[in-house]
């Protein structure tokens, strides 16, 4: 058996060394045991014990553009994005959201927007090393329906309010402005409707230093303290695509692309 030894580097991050020919996944220690199983998606499953097990449970509202606001309820377990594609780590990791058996976004975080349209939503956790989280050979889940007949939120449950992010057009696209002071996101976070080809950027002003990133596009930028920095892309990638920073795990906005 190849043993691996989970360290920390220059950065704080948990990190694996393995001998070659051991995938990372194989390579992890100390996480469950990583099963031949896969789940729908192909993903290998880390068999974990019943008892302290991560678990997660779903509850929605319907936002007014027939779409759902989703909110992730997890127990013995956190949502780390800082450290997405690391080393698989108890209790820690992101979530995959499906409709139908197919996957239409991740969640690094406990909110998600889903489009109108959809009948059943399944919330699954992985580790950060992309191995799903199971116990007695099934996948760490959940299944909620949405729509007429569905179950409500509780009450008082907190709702979060996407609202259009102000932005400015431009011969060369749009552009948005959001600000970071003390953990605080202005505008709050909101979403940004775009057409697919169209330009956006994004003009970012932290207090602290940080990285953003564009998930689905893989696209970062550094942040320095006081300083406006500016990303621009090119949305030609349809779907829901959450804005975040690595370090203080902020939610900034959300890029709907159709």
């Amino acid at each position: 058996m190849l043993g691996a030894v989970l360290v920390t580097g220059c950065g704080g991050r948990p990190t694996t060394h393995h001998k070659p020919g051991t995938s990372h996944q194989e390579a992890t220690g100390g996480a469950g045991a990583l099963l031949d199983a896969r789940d729908g998606t192909g993903h290998r499953l880390r068999e974990v014990p019943a008892s302290g097990a991560p678990a997660v449970r779903v509850e929605t509202r319907p936002d007014s553009d027939g779409g759902w606001n989703v909110h992730l309820l997890v127990e013995r377990f956190q949502f780390t994005p800082e450290t997405t594609g690391d080393a698989a780590l108890p209790g820690r990791g992101y979530a995959r959201l499906l409709l139908g058996g197919r996957e239409i976004a991740r969640a690094y975080g406990p909110w998600a927007h889903v489009p109108a349209g959809a009948r059943a939503l399944t919330a699954r956790l992985f580790a950060d090393d992309h191995t799903v989280w199971a116990v007695a050979g099934r996948p760490v889940e959940t299944t909620a329906r949405l729509g007429a007949g569905a179950p409500d939120a509780s009450p008082g449950t907190p709702t979060l309010t996407l609202t259009h992010v102000p932005t400015s057009a431009t011969p060369s696209g749009r552009t948005v402005d959001i600000t970071i002071t003390d953990g605080s996101v202005q505008p709050p976070p909101s979403r940004i409707e775009l057409k697919k080809g169209e330009l956006l950027t994004l003009r970012v002003t932290s207090d602290r230093a940080d990285t953003l990133h564009v998930h689905g596009y893989d696209r970062e930028l550094s942040l320095s303290p006081g300083r406006t920095a500016t990303l621009t892309l090119t949305a030609d990638r349809t779907g829901l695509f959450e804005v975040e920073t690595h370090t203080s795990a902020l939610v900034l906005t959300q890029l709907v692309v159709r």
